[in-house]
């Protein structure tokens, strides 16, 4: 039983606005008022008898017992919503077939966590995945090989699908270990190495290339590279720098202590993660995968991200419908 005064709502609502130390962006993850959002704050610590956050400061911090109540907090939610996750997949025991795909960016963390938890589910389902680059399982769904696919959203309406976003992945600047001295203007050092491209066929890059334009900066073309594993490898060995998203970064595990994050030199801009869907599912299927998609990406991308850049911490969120 909770402590009197504890809820899972206050619980809820404390995630929320330490991960943003902003009540307005508390209110829009969690769907109350700012009212109800500092309510809810108000009672917590009223029930426990300790202050969670410093409310003088802009944006909110965590006080040390916040800090502390916090990881103890998280680990409870997360626990619930794994709980409600399994139970929200129940209903896939009557499909028989099931072919998704997964862009490569999340088949290190994501893709066999998502495997496992709709293998437990889908006991007499043969069950097909595959991990691709966004524009070539979007191309999948309109021919209807694939039922599922979790990509990168262009904004395109596709005829006969439907679209559940999951998460906002917004672009960085990755630069060789001790490149550019923190805080300091990058674009020096970006002028003493190339630019390392992803392959002109991938969204990912025509997305890049369009705000580039747009910015009106136009380094030189001469490294393409097709995988962000490889990317990334080249900018640890000092070949050049690179613009990616934290999840394509996160991935890249092995290569962080040979690079770094930065803020994007000219303005900023991001992508949308989308769970695809063809308009023949007559079930809660896409629904429930795309909330399973969620808990998956905040918990192991979203939080260690904001952990790590917590410069990012407004634009790297989850999205929903």
């Amino acid at each position: 039983m909770l402590m009197k005064g504890v809820t899972l709502r206050g619980l809820e609502v404390f995630e929320a606005l330490a991960a943003s130390g902003s009540v307005a962006q508390a209110a829009r993850t969690t769907g109350l008022s700012q009212p109800a959002v500092s309510q809810q704050i108000r009672n917590l610590e009223t029930a426990l008898g300790s202050d969670l956050l410093d409310h003088s400061k802009r944006p909110m911090q965590l006080t040390p017992a916040g800090r502390a109540y916090l990881a103890r907090a998280s680990g409870v939610l997360a626990q619930l919503r794994l709980a409600h996750s399994e139970l929200s997949v129940m209903d896939l025991t009557h499909l028989t077939q099931l072919s998704m795909g997964i862009i490569d960016d999340f088949d290190n963390d994501l893709t066999p966590r998502l495997v496992t938890t709709l293998a437990e589910s889908m006991t007499r389902c043969q069950f097909r995945l595959i991990t691709a680059p966004s524009h070539e399982i979007a191309d999948s769904l309109r021919d209807r090989s694939l039922h599922l696919g979790v990509t990168a959203s262009t904004g395109e309406v596709i005829d006969g699908v439907s679209e559940y976003p999951l998460a906002r992945d917004p672009f960085i600047l990755v630069t060789p270990a001790g490149l550019v001295a923190p805080g300091s203007d990058p674009m020096p050092a970006l002028r003493s190495l190339p630019m390392l491209r992803y392959g002109r066929e991938q969204l990912i890059s025509r997305q890049i290339e369009a705000h580039l334009k747009r910015a009106q900066f136009d380094p030189p073309n001469r490294f393409e590279i097709a995988s962000n594993p490889s990317l990334i490898a080249m900018v640890s060995r000092g070949i050049g720098w690179a613009v990616t998203t934290p999840f394509g970064f996160l991935r890249a595990a092995r290569f962080h202590e040979k690079v770094d994050a930065h803020p994007l030199p000219f303005p900023p801009f991001s992508r949308s993660i989308s769970l695809l869907a063809g308009d023949d599912w007559a079930d809660t299927v896409p629904r429930d995968v795309a909330q399973t998609m969620r808990r998956l990406i905040q918990q192991h991308l979203i939080t260690p991200g904001i952990e790590r850049f917590p410069w990012l911490r407004d634009n790297l969120r989850i999205l929903e419908e």
